[in-house]
């Protein structure tokens, strides 16, 4: 492991990544717990996920350097160690996120982006105006927006069965897996900070810088 990966962790992180780390998460558990699959909310909250993942994808490249992907480069037997020097109640910190939070944030960026490229191809699509104008229209009792009579008609039901049940599958399967390692990430963090004796949720709310 590279000793410039090794220091003191960021006091607070930069707004970029706070934001647009809060705001996907949000995204994702607002669409996991009360929207309607297909519907304009859950497109909605989808792109909005898409759009802040795409910001932070950017960020990795020109950001500050704890921003960046070089910072927490993936490495399975880093996050091995690190995790065997955790289970031995051992303390080591990282200037940004450390070998087993890297390989975690990219299965989760790998999640979201199998989601959200599956979501799109299911609504082969549609914007949220698109999806909320079909929804008013059928609620209005105009079925024919159901039928998609040409290649620039769009249409949620429509446009999942011609996609086929391997992308809806593809879609859950990426959806579920998601929230798995959410919840994984819940638990690394709670370890992290017991172990650390430090409260590592703090840098990514609010701080002070050094």
């Amino acid at each position: 492991m590279s000793r410039d990966l090794v220091g003191p962790p960021p006091a607070l992180w930069d707004p970029v990544v706070r934001v647009s780390h809060w705001v996907i998460a949000g995204a994702v558990a607002a669409n996991a717990l009360f929207t309607k699959g297909g519907g304009a909310l859950h497109v909605w909250l989808g792109w909005i996920g898409m759009a802040f993942l795409a910001i932070r994808l950017v960020w990795g490249l020109v950001g500050p350097w704890e921003a960046r992907f070089a910072a927490f480069p993936p490495r399975p037997i880093d996050a091995l160690s690190h995790l065997n020097r955790l289970a031995r109640r051992r303390r080591r910190e990282f200037r940004s996120h450390n070998p087993a939070g890297a390989m975690m944030i990219y299965a989760l960026w790998l999640s979201l982006g199998i989601v959200i490229a599956t979501g799109i191809v299911m609504t082969k699509g549609a914007t949220p105006w698109d999806v909320a104008r079909q929804q008013e229209a059928v609620a209005a009792g105009d079925w024919s927006a159901l039928v998609d009579d040409s290649a620039d008609s769009t249409g949620s039901a429509g446009a999942e069965a011609e996609g086929g049940h391997w992308v809806q599958d593809l879609h859950e399967i990426g959806a579920n897996l998601l929230l798995v390692l959410a919840v994984l990430h819940l638990g690394g963090v709670l370890a992290e900070s017991l172990v650390l004796r430090r409260n590592i949720v703090r840098p990514m709310l609010f701080g002070t810088r050094r």
